[in-house]
Parts: C-alpha cells; structure tokens; sequence
C-alpha cells in the first residue's frame, strides 16, 4: 500500500506538471509554465535509480506531446478510414516516441548524479535537453515540433536571443531556470545558489540583450506583399464540381488586392485546384491578373514531372510561368511513406496520404520586389532548411501552407508559433500565405504584425522590411545543438569511463 501511496503521489507530482507545460503552447498560449515546469522531474531524477528516472520522464514526456498534438486526432477520425478503437493509436505512437526524449534525459541526470553528483547533473541538464531536442529533430526525418523555446513566441523579448542561437537557445535558458530551481531543492548551501545566481545571469542577459535588439530602428529597404486567405473547406478544395466556384473565390479576392497595388501577391500551398501545368487556361487567368495587377504571383500547385507529382510554388508574371520551387522536406505519412515496401499498405487508410516525389534544390527567386525564398507547408519548422534559402540570398521568406486537413484545432496555430524564430534567426520578414489561417505579416523581431485568424476569408497588403544583415545564426546555423551534443556525449562517456576505472580500481 505504501509504494502504491508513493507511485501516485510521484503521478500527480511528475504528470500534472507535463499536462500544464503543454497548454504554454497555442491555443492557451500559458508560457509562464515551463520556465518551472521541468523541476520536479529534474529533482526526482536526482533522487531516484537511472530507469525509474527514465520511466517517469518518459510517461512525463508522452502526456506532454499527447496533450500537444490533440489536434492530429481531428485529421485521423475525418480523413482516414481507421477503425474507431484503431484511431488513437498513430497519436499515441507518435507522442511516445517524442517522449522518449525526455525520457532519455531524466535518465541521463539520473545517471551522472549516480557517477559524479546532483550538481553536475543539473549544471549539464541544459545541455542533455537541447541534444535531446536536437536529435528529435533530426533522426528519422526529424520531427521539431514541440520544441520547448517556441512556447515563448509571444514573449518577443525572450526571443530575440534566437539571432545568436535558434530557438534551442531559447530552450537553454529555460531549462538552466528549471534546473536552478530544481537544485535550490536537491542541492545545499553554496551550490544551491550558485546555480540560481548563473541562471539568473542567463535571465537577465538574455533580457537586456532583447530590450537592445527591439529598441533598435534599422533602416531598410521595404517590400509592398499581398497575401490572399481563400479558405476553402479540404474536401471542397479538389472536388471537380466546386472547381468553379473555388475560382470565383480566387478573383474575386484578387480584385481587392488590385488598389493596394502590392508588389507580390502570395497565394497558399496547393491553391489551384487543378494541376497547374495541365491547365492552360488556369495559367492564362493567373498570367493576365499578374499583367493587370502589373506583380508577379507566388501560386501553390501539385505538379507532374516525368510521371511523378510534386508539390509545387510556381512564380507567374505577365509572361507566363517563370519560376518554380519543388517542395524538399515532405510530410511523412501525408506526402510519402516511409519504408514503402514495408508500410506501403497504410495508404489505404487515409485520404491525406499522398506519393509525392521531393525537390533537390533550394531555389532563390530573383524576381520583383527582392531575393525571396519559399519553404511550403512544414517546411519552415526546420530551421537548417530555412537557413540554406537566406544564406543564398534570400532577402524575404515566404511560407505557403495549407493547414486545412486540421480544421479548427488549435494545430494551424501551433504551426504559426515556429516562424516568428524563423524571422529573428535571419532578422528576415516572413509573409505566411495559408489556406484556411493562420495568415501573418511577421517581422524581423518576430513580433507578428497582422494576421487572419481561421477560417477568415479575405487578403491583407502590407509594407515588410527586407533583410539586410546576417546574424550569428545566418553564418553558424545550429551551432548550439551540435555543441549541446557533444557536451552531453563528452559527460556521458567521460562519467561512464571514470565509473569503470573505479569499479578496476576496487576489484
């Protein structure tokens, strides 16, 4: 009865606090939360065995991103054919690997407690959760989201560190205040408040450095950008019947872009509801507005090469079809399927499940009114993806999406959280053209300037500053991550080394 006692008091101790972190995310947006919510698994790690650490940070771990990624469920009973008990299960699968991370770094401080000490362990926890957020998103594929820094999007202060270190430096700070806090309750004396007094360094640099970064008013070169928001309903979007009245939309809404005389104009992922190439018609129309508007149009299309499809921004001026970027990172699941030959049969599960082929090349577009580079869809939530179109000249970013399958869930805002770090990373305005929302103007200090909420149907012009300067991060990418690696990689080996010396020594 006592362990059953203990087990339940550590449940509610270690699991509510995971369930609250994860409202620090959209839609409740409570980003207060993890700048205490990792301490009391900080604290237990410390205190308990390697593997009790690990499991608890694992079940932590998996009802954070369960929490998280509720809104997949949406798409999963809509759009697919999987058996209602079934229909749980890929979220499920999806939020226990994710929490595997966590997992593995409450092991890790569990560990070098048990090798070294409390306060080396929790003076590295930074380091093991940043290599653990780093390596989430990249194995396999990687799969970022969730990363803990992006829950302080709206706190634009806090951000602006992102310029010297990506959003994992946002992570950094985070986890240096959980684990200062978590040893003011493991450690003693001398200790305790010298990690509280680094971390509170940390705060307050990181504080200072964004008052500086936001009380500065560069002067740059500015672009007039359109973005049109259609809001078009997924099963309508390539029903043949509603093609025509999909179009009607479309011009419609581009003649009330025609007197803000923009000098591009966005349109979302896949907004041509026909592919593009196999409708000349479609191409006429589009040319003959890009001629009358006098600006050129980004349009999101499939496409066919060679008999294969791709997902495709096409850049349309008065000429015709001048320009193309072939979408490079897709959607695991939903573009193509991972280990075909293996998994092939999963498409005939669910309707979003497409074979598409990816791009190979990161395109630059030198086109009126600046260098603009595009990343469509989820692209834009891997930041050496994104990085690779700036370092080759891109002077403003565009993101096409369609967050359409996941209806009025609180996923598209979600999504919306990863290009304000995006922005202050390159200090580059991001134009985000989406199909059903989330729209935005987002500026170079990641403060979102102007958006069209869910759903809204409608187009918004706006004056964006053009990205004139590199930053740290623009010439060393994610150098953070891979330091945060090695470091934990070092205390591992270097602790697991020592252990074995002193077990030869004994023997």
């Amino acid at each position: 009865m006592t362990r059953l006692w203990d087990g339940a008091r550590y449940a509610v101790v270690l699991l509510a606090p995971a369930f609250v972190m994860a409202l620090a995310f959209p839609r409740t947006d409570w980003s207060l939360t993890p700048w205490a919510a990792l301490v009391p698994l900080l604290a237990v790690a410390t205190i308990r065995t390697p593997r009790t650490a690990f499991l608890w940070g694992w079940a932590s771990g998996t009802l954070f991103f369960l929490v998280l990624l509720r809104w997949l469920q949406f798409t999963f009973q809509v759009y697919s054919a999987i058996p209602w008990p079934l229909v749980y299960g890929p979220v499920v699968l999806l939020a226990a690997y994710c929490g595997f991370w966590t997992g593995a770094v409450a092991w890790a401080v569990s560990w070098l407690t048990a090798r070294r000490s409390a306060a080396l362990a929790l003076a590295l926890a930074p380091f093991l959760w940043v290599a653990a957020e780093w390596l989430r998103g990249h194995l396999f594929g990687g799969f970022p989201w969730g990363t803990l820094g992006y829950s302080q999007y709206l706190r634009v202060r806090v951000i602006q560190i992102a310029e010297l270190a990506g959003v994992h430096g946002v992570s950094f700070v985070l986890l240096a205040v959980n684990a200062a806090l978590a040893g003011c309750i493991v450690l003693r004396g001398r200790q305790a408040l010298a990690g509280a007094g680094a971390a509170a360094v940390l705060v307050a640099a990181t504080l200072v450095f964004g008052s500086v970064r936001l009380g500065e008013t560069p002067a740059s070169p500015t672009a007039r950008v359109a973005i049109i928001q259609p809001s078009i309903e997924q099963p309508l979007k390539w029903e043949p019947r509603h093609t025509r009245e999909t179009l009607g939309i479309y011009f419609a809404l581009l003649r009330r872009v025609r007197e803000d005389r923009p000098a591009l104009v966005v349109w979302p992922e896949t907004a041509a509801p026909t592919v593009l190439r196999r409708d000349p018609a479609l191409v006429q129309r589009f040319q003959s507005a890009a001629a009358e508007l006098g600006a050129p149009m980004l349009v999101g299309s499939i496409d066919e090469v060679e008999g294969r499809f791709r997902n495709t921004a096409f850049l349309i001026t008065e000429q015709g079809i001048v320009g193309r970027y072939d979408k490079i990172q897709l959607v695991p699941f939903g573009e193509f399927v991972p280990l075909s030959g293996l998994l092939g049969f999963v498409r005939g599960w669910a309707q979003f499940i497409a074979e598409l082929e990816a791009g190979s090349r990161a395109v630059v577009f030198n086109a009126p009114p600046a260098p603009f580079g595009v990343v469509i869809c989820y692209e834009g939530i891997f930041p050496d993806l994104f990085r690779r179109f700036v370092r080759d000249g891109a002077q403003l970013m565009v993101n096409m999406t369609n967050d359409a399958w996941f209806g009025r869930t609180s996923g598209p805002e979600q999504h919306l959280t990863m290009y304000p770090f995006r922005a202050v990373e390159h200090r580059v305005s991001v134009v985000r053209a989406a199909n059903t929302g989330v729209s935005a103007f987002i500026a170079p200090s990641g403060v979102i300037t102007r958006r069209l909420h869910l759903f809204d149907r409608g187009v918004m012009t706006e004056s964006v500053p053009l990205r004139t300067r590199q930053t740290l991060f623009t010439r060393l990418g994610d150098w953070l991550g891979l330091l945060s690696l090695g470091v934990s990689t070092a205390a591992v080996a270097g602790s697991w080394r020592r252990g074995t010396r002193e077990a030869a020594a004994s023997a």
